[in-house]
């Protein structure tokens, strides 16, 4: 049975955050929330961990983020992400410098995988139960096409206390498969109680239990052909919008909505962690601290 690969989008430099939050230690000995990740992809099977980063902090990254590190108990690959890597006949528009988003940052690991792979950002904590769960539906993928997954989470498991979040709100068919998946923005809960997004007009509830998605995908190495292929039509449409970003999600619904791929949602009742501001950092340092004691996570990760 193939082991599937798991994919980092490290590129961020986490603007809202101010700094680089990738290497950030939150646990007892200054592991940083990627090393859970890899710990516990290592745990649920996978065989190597693909980080996506930029060249102005390679150095510094690779230094932190070795094979050593993990033990050699996994397989450690970089790619690159940066504006000008874009397909042939491509072009930076002039006054072009965001970054061109988290499918851009996935299509940089086409020569670097061959085999069903999971996507995460470097500064979720997503929980051993997730890792567990879409690389079990990973390896079963092997040689399919047009199969992908995504673990969702209770939406009210995924707040912060400490601003707003944006979460891409799921809508699920009978059989367990998307239907759709659009980005709510500026979600929080109110001195009511009641969760709300307010995107640009009046305020919305959301359901507690609303599935949302935290950008932990599951996908078959086909999806990089699609990926690259959309992307020029994409490109043709928003290269004059500066801020434009090419998401996982734009792709996705794409694929879906043409019927070219389907998407199992797979359900996850755990606790999201993230440190989507400063002030989130000590509320997921003590949750790690929880999880230690509960038996979760060894007190040294790596020892």
């Amino acid at each position: 049975m193939v082991k599937p690969t798991l994919l980092v989008l490290a590129a961020g430099m986490g603007s809202r955050y101010g700094s680089l939050k990738q290497m950030d230690g939150v646990g007892p000995n200054n592991e940083a929330i990627i090393d859970y990740s890899v710990y516990d992809a290592v745990r649920a099977g996978f065989g190597k961990v693909v980080f996506v980063i930029r060249h102005s902090f390679a150095k510094e990254f690779q230094e932190v983020f070795s094979a050593e590190r993990f033990g050699g108990r996994i397989a450690v690959e970089y790619v690159f992400q940066e504006l000008e890597y874009l397909p042939e006949g491509l072009a930076v528009p002039e006054g072009r410098v965001k970054p061109w988003g988290t499918n851009h940052a996935l299509m940089m690991a086409a020569d670097a995988i061959h085999e069903p792979f999971a996507v995460i950002n470097a500064d979720d904590f997503y929980g051993a139960e997730a890792y567990e769960t879409i690389g079990a539906y990973l390896k079963e993928l092997d040689g399919s096409r047009g199969r992908y997954c995504m673990v969702a989470y209770d939406l009210n498991k995924t707040l912060s206390d400490n601003g707003t979040v944006s979460r891409g709100v799921c809508g699920v068919d009978a059989e367990g498969n998307l239907t759709s998946m659009v980005e709510r923005t500026q979600i929080e809960r109110m001195p009511d109680g009641q969760i709300v997004f307010h995107d640009g007009g009046a305020d919305e509830p959301l359901a507690e239990d609303t599935p949302v998605s935290m950008n932990l995908f599951g996908f078959t190495p086909d999806y990089f052909a699609h990926s690259k292929s959309y992307f020029a039509e994409w490109y043709a449409r928003n290269s004059g919008n500066l801020k434009a970003e090419f998401y996982i999600p734009t792709m996705v619904n794409k694929l879906i909505g043409d019927g070219e791929a389907s998407l199992r949602v797979l359900r996850s009742a755990a606790q999201w962690h993230g440190v989507t501001y400063k002030e989130d950092k000590p509320a997921l340092m003590a949750a790690i601290e929880r999880m230690i004691a509960e038996g979760k996570y060894p007190r040294n990760l790596w020892k």
